[in-house]
């Protein structure tokens, strides 16, 4: 296990994006995008993501030259078409548009057609949250879940997000796959020759559920809650691709399909808080209704109640004072990018027992 600080390894991403030639402003998103993922312990979605990046970048799968543009403005909502561009890039683009749209109108609802993979959404959730506005996310992504009694896959992980504002962190903020994991751990698992994987986390190629993560990796992913979770990613398919005019299921490829555009799309909605009432009334009933759950007494087998976002802000919290972990197999594939970029790799901290993460 390789330890870094934060703002080293966010530099050393930042330096491998320019180098593989995305603009400055696209490298600074890519690598604070990434590594933000790692200090909330979400590490599935962190740097590991950046040597298949590099890969799309390098075969022109993505247009490190795009910036994307409006395709339709009017009212409240914008539909904007990425053109294949970096897919951090277009998802701040978006929720620029999303915050002006809010200041306008008091609800700011963008969505990103033929876009590419942007990382976590809780990123570009809390993105809007910062702004004071509520913001929701969604996306949709490679077709490698079945909708419900299927054993083909048809739709995404397709995650859904929320962040509402609060100080200097989003007073709540949930960032979920409606599928049981994100693909990203399991593809993890592989990556690090993991044997294993939880039980309900995957399917085989057949739909029967494995605990094998090599059949789990050349299978398929599991719908979280069963066909409640199907419905769902049907939701965020409808939001995104459907209503955005953009590719659809089977049409999509992904990060780890060389060869085929990922044409990925994004829902970015912000909402003014300050439309339905003062802003400090609205932190004042957040704070209630926190407190309400947190003070829940704890079931059997556990010491405290949680809500969305206290086990991210902890392990951020521990890994901002003690360094990110980063596994063997993630290091030695930046290290090898790192090489044919003749990108120096930045210094290690000493080594010391690992954090938690995801």
């Amino acid at each position: 296990m390789t330890l870094l600080k934060a703002a080293d390894l966010r530099e050393f991403c930042r330096q491998l994006a320019t180098a593989a030639g995305a603009s400055q402003i696209a490298s600074d998103l890519v690598a604070d995008s990434l590594v933000a993922s790692n200090l909330r312990g979400v590490d599935s979605h962190g740097v590991s993501l950046l040597p298949y990046y590099l890969a799309q970048w390098k075969t022109a799968d993505v247009d490190v030259q795009a910036t994307g543009d409006i395709a339709s403005e009017a009212g409240c909502c914008i539909n904007f078409d990425g053109r294949n561009a970096i897919g951090q890039l277009v998802a701040a683009r978006c929720c620029e548009h999303a915050v002006r749209l809010a200041d306008q109108c008091g609800v700011g609802l963008v969505t990103a057609r033929e876009s590419n993979h942007f990382g976590a959404a809780a990123y570009w959730a809390k993105r809007i949250s910062d702004q004071r506005r509520i913001g929701i996310v969604l996306c949709n992504a490679s077709p490698l879940v079945p909708p419900w009694q299927g054993r083909e896959g048809r739709l995404g992980t397709n995650p859904i997000c929320m962040a509402v504002p609060g100080g200097e962190e989003p007073a709540w903020l949930l960032d979920m796959a409606t599928t049981t994991v994100a693909a990203n751990k399991i593809f993890k698992a592989f990556n690090n020759q993991t044997p294993t994987i939880p039980a309900g986390w995957a399917m085989d190629k057949e739909g029967v559920p494995t605990t094998s993560t090599n059949e789990a990796y050349h299978g398929l992913l599991m719908p979280l809650g069963g066909y409640k979770g199907s419905g769902l990613a049907v939701m965020v398919e409808i939001l995104c691709a459907v209503l955005s005019g953009s590719a659809i299921g089977t049409e999509l490829g992904g990060i780890r399909f060389p060869g085929k555009p990922v044409r990925v799309s994004q829902f970015f909605l912000a909402i003014d808080v300050a439309r339905f009432m003062p802003v400090g009334e609205f932190g004042a009933r957040m704070d209630k209704l926190i407190r309400m759950l947190k003070s829940t007494a704890p079931a059997k087998g556990y010491e405290e109640v949680l809500v969305a976002n206290d086990p991210e802000r902890r392990v951020e919290a521990e890994r901002l004072q003690h360094g990110i972990p980063i596994d063997a197999g993630t290091w030695e594939r930046l290290t090898k990018s790192a090489a044919a970029l003749n990108v120096p790799s930045p210094p290690l901290l000493p080594a010391s027992p690992p954090t938690s993460g995801s």
